[in-house]
């Protein structure tokens, strides 16, 4: 396994979108404007070159966003900077030229900036998460997780994926996961496992959140493909996953994940031969955003 995804050159993650996101564009677009765009009537159709600056710093994601955004409004990008690129830190870099109509720049301009903000503020934390399990020498895998925001989860999966983390499973059809709740009311670790296998097929991963040893190897037992150690830490955590992975060798195959209250500085910590998985929400909840403007250029006068 790697720490990261590293794309290929060439390799366009926008292509992973599906085509149903772009449904999203008219409903940012009513949210934003409602009723009339009163300053939009003052500025009128010239057409105008507006330069999209980073000013904060970070990692560059969220160009598909962008771009279609800008294109809904007749406007067209070009881009100075590749998705995936360090915008440098307090400094006004020139990231793209929007071109179009005064009004459609400036009616596409907030919904715009917003995604490309959000977006790449996930990106440049996933990529310290990322980078800072690298410089260890772990070979594992730095996770998100599902808890996104409501109608903004592909941005926000989408931002990991441009940092170089795993996005993990997208939503509930994607992988099973058997959380504390599954377990207590179907009454124990065996009886989940079994139950969803009926019905899953063999096409779906089966992922066990455990809160002991002992649970985890009644997962493993039970045939769970990963074993979620929740909220364990510290050498309990390392001689659990160590132990499950003594006891099953060459009778299961499965991959031990840590997860729970995971943070920044408390990385490294978790991080270990027999840990395969580190799943954690920092990486996308409470993101400062990457401040980005959008600068209409005046024109010279001869």
């Amino acid at each position: 396994m790697s720490t990261g995804i590293d794309l290929q050159p060439g390799q366009n993650l926008g292509h992973l979108l599906p085509p149903s996101w772009k449904e999203d564009i008219p409903r940012w677009f009513a949210e934003d404007t409602p009723s009339f765009d009163w300053a939009g009537f003052v500025v009128g159709e010239e057409e105008q070159e507006a330069w999209l600056l980073g000013k904060s710093g970070g990692i560059l994601a969220g160009v598909p966003f962008f771009d279609a955004v800008f294109k809904y409004a007749g406007c067209t990008v070009e881009w100075l900077l590749e998705e995936g690129a360090v915008v440098p830190p307090n400094t006004k870099t020139k990231v793209a030229i929007v071109r179009g109509k005064a009004r459609q720049l400036l009616l596409a301009e907030r919904v715009g900036l917003n995604l490309l903000a959000r977006c790449s503020g996930i990106a440049t934390v996933s990529r310290r998460f990322r980078d800072a399990a690298r410089e260890t020498g772990w070979k594992g895998v730095i996770a998100g997780t599902r808890k996104t925001t409501p109608g903004f989860r592909l941005v926000e999966k989408y931002g990991m994926m441009v940092g170089g983390v795993d996005p993990h499973r997208h939503d509930l059809s994607s992988m099973v996961m058997l959380k504390d709740n599954h377990i207590w009311a179907t009454g124990s670790i065996t009886n989940a496992v079994k139950s969803v296998r009926r019905v899953a097929g063999f096409s779906l991963l089966v992922n066990v959140e455990c809160q002991s040893l002992e649970e985890g190897d009644e997962a493993v037992a039970a045939g769970a493909n990963i074993i979620m150690l929740d909220n364990i830490v510290g050498e309990e955590l390392h001689s659990a996953a160590k132990s499950l992975k003594d006891k099953w060798r060459g009778k299961r195959e499965f991959l031990v994940e840590t997860s729970g209250g995971i943070v920044e500085g408390g990385l490294v910590a978790r991080l270990g031969p027999d840990i395969d998985i580190l799943s954690t929400s920092a990486v996308h909840q409470s993101c400062p955003h990457v401040d980005f403007s959008l600068k209409i250029q005046p024109k010279s006068r001869s």
